[in-house]
């Protein structure tokens, strides 16, 4: 949740070249020989869990302001009694406030010097290889050629990056029964106990964070790939459309080729209404309307090389333009191609009680909104599908639970008041008044949905039971992008080769001789330190001292066109790694933490080292609302049924919480402590 936040977010805005060597070409290959599936055991009883009952949900980009105002309202009558009758404080979030970050916080009870994930997008300072932080999934070690095939000999592996223990794995080794619904950074799922579904991270088919398709015969349409989709140029002739849908790249082949499948379009000459087959599946659609979830297989190698997947349809017009979306490919629930639950069975045990659902980790498609190939009411009803498989899923599970800790998560406030801020902002560049009147209340609408979930959970909650609703993070304006890249390359801490060209490939034209920092995603800044850098110039003693430096700077940017003083200061803070992060992977990540004021954010581009011209851009993508700022602008929230006692609470203090409340200590590496013990 291409690296955007999606988020949450970040991993869908990478560049199309980058995207596809980041992409897990392994994934077929990983399908053919077999990945073991998780083992799954029954939960035993322990007298300490079966007297207590825990019950979280875990609202991703929940803010703290826009509840207090709803509430305030009356739109949120449930969290109205809840903070009434219990407890609401703000959570303080991680640094940076980045959904894998923080989620990662909350899983292990440390900070990101513990479990090593600091950003959407990580890098290997040896080779200057750039990867996505929460997993990696490779293919078989060894393989030979057979004319154009590959095969593979062995087997791949899918791991996860995060290092340190979640706090499911703590109860299940106390014999805590434990149901883990969706949670950001847990793919692969970690072997477990109890019932777990993998959330963001969680790739589509095709190995990305999601890859749409839009089939159109519009000459002015520009054909080939977009940022989180690819547009495919079609011909109508005597009606029909003969085109292929784009599966995974089919690594038994030489050099990894797409895999595709026919795909046959029959429009109506007359009527907005079109009939489309799909491997002999034929599904009529009028103009305006979606499909259901379907099924499609892809080939990869003859017997045993063929993957499934899931998609839906949008039929977006007939006449006089033809234009059908395809969404990203999800993995199928039902006969997953990489593990996605524990035990292995869960995912299809849930599809054939709620129907096929997303899997894909960022299920909200904000790219196709910002390509224009979905408008905002397209998106909206899009977006609105992935709330209800949610609520069905939650519908099905709540009633079960019985004992131990059921943790479930929502991911619509995030990605939603991320594309749909700027139609409740009028300072917003990318406001419009006449859209503003028809959607600027969606964010409303989904805040309002959580409130009715957890009016289903109000009533289930006794004296035995523990209540805590959390977020993540808050959410802030995104009005202007601040390009760090190009700043450093202004003030001399950047250097580019001579003559050079913006290429593909990220920080292509950098001179790394002549280079002391640099910006590398949404919140970090790196020194170029000899001895670890790949082409590292300076000397490690004197790192602390050109952040310092460095800090100063920043601190000092204005915006001239800012309304006050207040609005004018781009950023507000910037932490040293050294001075916030403790563990093992304190100094793996960023060097510095860029904290930036409400109202900024790293520009798209300088995000992955591109030199846009201007230091400071308006922002003008539908994009418009976000968290990867100073940490302290963006709070989460934390509301309990309980007193809480800590007064300013946070993320790290989760996970002690949790095992608190069953008894159990918590890991020395933890950073917190119960919230409901004074400080």
């Amino acid at each position: 949740m291409a690296l955007r936040e999606a988020g949450s977010d970040f991993l869908f805005a990478v560049t199309v070249p980058f995207r596809k060597r980041l992409r897990p070409l392994c994934l077929l290959a990983l399908c053919a020989v077999g990945l073991s599936a998780l083992v799954s055991c029954e939960h035993a009883r322990s007298g300490a869990a079966a007297s207590r009952k825990m019950i979280i949900l875990g609202i991703d980009g929940l803010d703290p302001d826009l509840l207090t105002k709803f509430m305030a309202e009356g739109k949120m009558p449930n969290f109205a009694r809840l903070a009434s009758e219990g407890s609401f404080r703000r959570l303080t979030t991680s640094i940076p406030p980045q959904s894998p970050v923080a989620w990662s916080n909350l899983i292990t009870g440390m900070n990101a010097g513990g479990h090593g994930i600091f950003d959407f997008i990580h890098r290997d300072p040896k080779t200057f290889q750039l990867y996505f932080s929460t997993s990696k999934v490779e293919g078989p070690k060894h393989s030979f050629h057979l004319g154009s095939w590959v095969i593979p000999l062995g087997s791949g592996s899918a791991e996860q990056l995060r290092h340190g223990k979640a706090f499911w794995e703590i109860l299940d080794e106390q014999n805590v029964p434990n149901y883990v619904y969706r949670i950001p950074a847990n793919f692969p799922p970690i072997a477990a106990k109890g019932k777990t579904l993998s959330g963001m991270g969680t790739p589509d088919l095709r190995g990305t964070y999601g890859t749409f398709t839009f089939y159109t015969d519009d000459p002015t349409a520009a054909a080939g790939a977009v940022e989180g989709g690819e547009v495919v140029q079609v011909e109508v002739k005597e009606n029909r459309v003969d085109t292929h849908l784009i599966g995974p790249d089919n690594t038994f082949r030489k050099n990894s080729p797409p895999s595709t499948e026919p795909l046959t379009v029959d429009v109506d000459p007359l009527e907005a209404v079109a009939r489309i087959g799909i491997q002999g599946q034929q599904l009529v659609l009028k103009e305006g309307e979606w499909s259901g979830w379907v099924p499609v297989e892809f080939q990869l190698m003859p017997v045993i090389g063929n993957v499934k997947g899931i998609c839906r349809f949008y039929l977006k017009q007939t006449h006089p333009r033809f234009q059908l979306y395809v969404s990203p490919i999800n993995i199928d629930p039902e006969d997953p191609a990489l593990p996605i639950s524990t035990p292995s069975s869960y995912s299809r045990d849930l599809a054939k009680q709620i129907g096929e659902f997303h899997t894909q980790g960022i299920a909200e498609d904000t790219k196709a909104l910002t390509a224009g190939v979905l408008d905002d009411k397209e998106y909206l009803e899009q977006a609105r599908t992935v709330l209800a498989e949610h609520r069905r899923a939650f519908d099905v599970e709540f009633p079960k639970f019985q004992e131990g800790l059921f943790f479930f998560y929502f991911s619509s406030l995030d990605l939603n008041a991320h594309m749909m801020w700027r139609l409740t902002d009028p300072q917003s560049p990318a406001y419009d008044a006449a859209l503003a009147p028809q959607y600027g209340s969606s964010i409303e609408e989904f805040y309002e949905q959580i409130d009715q979930v957890l009016g289903e959970v109000l009533p289930k909650v006794d004296e035995n039971t523990t209540l805590l609703v959390l977020s993540d993070h808050g959410f802030a304006p995104y009005r202007h992008s601040f390009n760090l890249n190009t700043w450093l390359l202004n003030n001399g801490y950047i250097a580019r080769k001579e003559g050079a060209v913006e290429g593909s490939e990220p920080f292509s034209d950098v001179d790394w001789g002549r280079t002391r920092a640099y910006g590398l995603g949404l919140n970090g800044l790196y020194v170029n330190v000899r001895g670890r850098e790949r082409e590292g110039i300076v000397d490690p003693e004197q790192a602390d001292a050109l952040l310092r430096e460095i800090r100063q700077k920043l601190l000092e940017v204005r915006d001239p066109k800012a309304n006050s003083e207040d609005d004018a200061q781009v950023i507000t803070r910037i932490d040293l790694a050294s001075e916030v992060y403790q563990g093992p992977y304190a100094r793996s990540g960023p060097d510095a933490l860029v904290g930036y004021n409400r109202g900024y954010r790293a520009g798209w581009k300088t995000i992955l080292g591109a030199f846009p011209a201007d230091v400071l851009e308006d922002n003008t993508n539908a994009w418009s609302g976000d968290h990867c700022m100073d940490f302290t602008k963006v709070p989460g929230v934390l509301l309990s049924n309980r007193k809480i006692d800590a007064q300013t609470p946070a993320l790290t203090d989760i996970a002690p919480t949790i095992l608190a409340e069953f008894g159990i200590a918590k890991a020395k590496e933890m950073k917190g402590q119960s919230v409901f013990q004074p400080r």
